[in-house]
């Protein structure tokens, strides 16, 4: 291995299974000092996993849509380690609806994990850096959010969910240009992989016959997080990652497009025509997923 995150604290969010499993063993083969957090008794097995394969780590069962609890993941990491240096929020889960017959419960577990358990150890991690800042230790800090194809394009039956991911796509840009001054980079990752929430998505193993590279293993989505969590990635911050397989690509958001300037207030019946003549002009938008 590389060593490329050598000696570098990483907390990897929902990392008892999935893609989070995947990024906590990738990184702790390559040198971090990893700590697990989950909710279940999975974090510590990963992390046992991590130390028995010589690497160096520790579990941390804390809910982080919590407030408290996800300050305390920050104030434990420190604690042990001394210090942090990369935050990979992971943690998600899915309550897939058509909008007609989805529940309140079923749209507030949704923007409860994925989307305020990005916020909150966000918020912690940045103010813990800021302060290094503040004392003229300017850090080498990472983010690395995790949204969706889902939160990008948006995705039949999954209304809650896509609407949580496009928020982490809106709250990476933000952070991005907020924190940058205390020398934090904000990135995201939209990944497409086989993890419990996608078994019924990637049921095949999609394994090339002349190779047996399984496309839709997690694991292939690490290396990417590994090198976003390292010093090598300061040059990039505020971008989205499409990562599937063996490919890697950088996603763009929402641009201004075409546009028609009267220099005066438009009447309702004026707008047919050119609300008509700016789609002309504007880009076809990419379908929604799972749309006919």
């Amino acid at each position: 291995m590389s060593g490329i995150v050598d000696g570098r604290v990483v907390i990897v969010t929902g990392a008892g299974q999935g893609l989070g499993r995947a990024h906590a063993l990738a990184l702790g083969a390559h040198g971090a000092h990893v700590v697990v957090n989950d909710v279940g008794d999975a974090a510590e097995q990963v992390a046992a996993q991590i130390t028995q394969a010589g690497g160096s780590a520790i579990s941390h069962a804390a809910d982080v849509a919590d407030w408290e609890a996800s300050a305390g993941l920050i104030d434990a990491t420190v604690a042990r380690f001394g210090r942090l240096d990369a935050l990979v929020n992971n943690a998600g889960i899915v309550r897939d609806r058509m909008l007609v017959s989805m529940t309140e419960a079923e749209w507030d577990a949704i923007a409860r994990v994925n989307l305020k358990g990005h916020f909150c150890p966000l918020r912690h991690a940045a103010a813990y850096w800021r302060e290094q800042a503040k004392t003229g230790t300017l850090p080498s800090a990472r983010v690395i959010n995790t949204s969706s194809g889902a939160g990008l394009m948006g995705s039949i039956g999954q209304g809650n969910y896509s609407a949580a991911k496009a928020g982490v796509a809106g709250l990476t840009i933000v952070a991005a240009a907020e924190l940058a001054r205390y020398g934090i980079t904000v990135n995201a990752l939209a990944p497409a992989a086989r993890t419990p929430m996608t078994e019924s998505v990637f049921a095949e193993a999609m394994r090339a016959p002349e190779t047996g590279f399984d496309a839709m293993d997690p694991a292939n989505v690490s290396p990417l997080v590994v090198w976003l969590a390292s010093e090598h990635s300061g040059f990039v911050t505020g971008r989205m990652f499409e990562v599937e397989a063996g490919v890697v690509s950088i996603a763009d958001g929402w641009q201004h497009g075409p546009r028609r300037d009267k220099g005066d207030r438009w009447e309702p019946e004026e707008l047919s025509d050119v609300v008509a003549e700016l789609l002309k002009e504007a880009p076809e938008p990419v379908p929604v997923y799972g749309a006919s």
